[in-house]
């Protein structure tokens, strides 16, 4: 029987330690030394141990996998990872849901993150989506007033319904959003039972310069599965995370169909709706789903902390062929995005390696807490000796240059718009939201009713009545509901 040579216990500095167990003391029963240099460096570091929770999308899972594409799409993008069927891309996919911090539950009636870090040959794209295709908002301006509104209340520390409805009363472009929430999928039986979206609009541009506007679509594959609110009082809080943790494990790999829909410049210029409003879906029977590959999730991760804990994917993440739009809430996340993750975990956040590219990386940003780019992924020690400014001198010798090549073609402002603040509150809010209400079932518009009675029936009466006239313009029959299912409830 084969044995291993014993591995050393050392310190942080790779020093064998010789006592583990003990700390040095003046005596058996006397006071600690200041020469504890093991103690303090293990207390030090336990101390550290976790960074901030995010402020959102704090409790996730996570896994890799791979892209395969199986339609090629060059008339529409130049990006390399989307040329050639059969080309196949490493990924990592972190879930989550949205309000609560790590403390909290898998099955929390919430949204469900759904960001996916394509690691193509040119780059890391990530798309940072949900398990809707819409949001709440469609002005990023909102956006820190509405998660405050979602979380506990500063006083009691408890969750705050009245909160959570008042804002949307305020807000009625939360309409859409909110009937998917309180709806029968409001809560995923798990990560794989789950479909994902983009829900951003994005760009595409080919090697003509032309510019085309794109959403993503990633249907399960399991199937869509949820439970009720009185299921999900049963569940066990671990339970999305120890579903997928446990299917990759045994070899059930989760999967999900790649789908986009395309719309032309010119068709967005004219089209009914804005299509860069998230709170608004593109209707399938106008701008139908394009099927373009497979995506597959097969490892779990090694360690949760360096590698989902630390995980960071941001919409500024693009890559060549692939652009933002103006949408604002995305517009707004190319900034908040990346500055999260620099306060969360540090400037060289993009050199952990879930995050590195696997492509060489060449840049002149330098030094910062933790500088130095893992081997694996490119040059390491902090890109060496190499110069650290541009434009200089070196190019010839291999310096880093720009790549005109790979431009975005230019896009013109919209007629002679003037910079102001544009409020949009008295667009049109309901009529989506008034469609998807009439597509459910009877029974699909009864635990609606109950689910947002049971929340609504704790705010104001001024409150409840803008949110009954909400319901109303999207469907009679949708505030008719509502207000009997909140009687019952009296």
């Amino acid at each position: 029987m084969s044995s291993k040579k014993q591995c050393p216990l050392t310190s942080a500095n790779g020093s064998p330690i010789a006592e583990d167990q003990n700390s040095i003391s003046a005596g058996e029963r006397g006071s600690l030394t200041f020469d504890n240099w093991r103690v303090f460096e293990k207390l030090a570091h336990f101390n550290r141990e976790r960074i901030p929770e995010r402020v959102v999308h704090a409790r996730g899972s996570g896994a890799y996998g791979e892209f395969t594409l199986s339609k090629d799409l060059s008339d529409h993008t130049i990006a390399n990872f989307l040329q050639g069927a059969g080309k196949k891309t490493p990924v990592f996919v972190r879930f989550s849901t949205v309000g609560g911090g790590q403390d909290s539950s898998d099955y929390a009636r919430d949204p469900r993150g759904f960001a996916i870090k394509f690691y193509t040959e040119e780059g890391n794209f990530d798309i940072v989506g949900n398990n809707t295709p819409v949001f709440f908002l469609r002005d990023p301006i909102k956006f820190p007033d509405f998660v405050h509104s979602q979380k506990k209340n500063p006083a009691s520390n408890l969750p705050d319904p009245a909160a959570v409805f008042e804002f949307w009363a305020n807000s009625p472009q939360s309409l859409h959003q909110m009937t998917i929430l309180m709806s029968d999928r409001g809560i995923p039986y798990s990560y794989r039972h789950m479909h994902g979206f983009g829900s951003h609009t994005l760009s595409f541009w080919n090697k003509a310069g032309q510019r085309f506007w794109v959403k993503w679509h990633f249907k399960s594959n399991q199937g869509i599965k949820c439970v009720t609110n009185d299921e999900a009082a049963t569940m066990s809080a671990h339970g999305a995370q120890s579903d997928l943790y446990n299917s990759i494990e045994k070899g059930d790999f989760p999967s999900w169909t790649v789908k986009v829909q395309i719309m032309t410049e010119a068709q967005a210029k004219d089209y009914a709706i804005n299509p860069f409003d998230l709170t608004k879906i593109w209707p399938h029977s106008d701008f139908p789903l394009i099927e373009i590959g497979q995506l597959e999730l097969n490892k779990n991760v090694q360690n949760y902390f360096a590698e989902t804990e630390q995980a960071a994917f941001s919409p500024s993440n693009l890559v060549p062929g692939v652009g933002a739009s103006p949408d604002k809430m995305l517009q707004a996340r190319l900034l908040a995005y990346p500055d999260a993750h620099r306060y969360r975990v540090g400037a060289n956040v993009n050199q952990l390696p879930v995050n590195a590219p696997r492509c060489p990386v060449h840049h002149y940003q330098r030094d910062g807490a933790m500088a130095g780019m893992p081997p694996a992924f490119g040059e390491d020690n902090n890109q060496g000796g190499g110069v650290n400014f541009y434009p200089n001198d070196r190019i010839s010798q291999g310096a880093a240059a720009p790549v005109p090549e790979v431009a975005e073609p230019p896009m013109p402002i919209l007629g002679e718009a003037w910079v102001k603040a544009y409020d949009t509150q008295d667009e049109d809010n309901f009529t989506q939201a008034g469609m998807l209400f009439r597509l459910m079932s009877n029974d699909q518009k009864n635990q609606l009713a109950d689910n947002i009675a049971g929340g609504l029936i704790h705010a104001t009466e001024s409150a409840q009545q803008r949110m009954l006239d909400q319901f109303r313009a999207a469907d009679e029959d949708y505030a008719e509901r509502v207000s009997s299912a909140m009687k019952n409830m009296a």
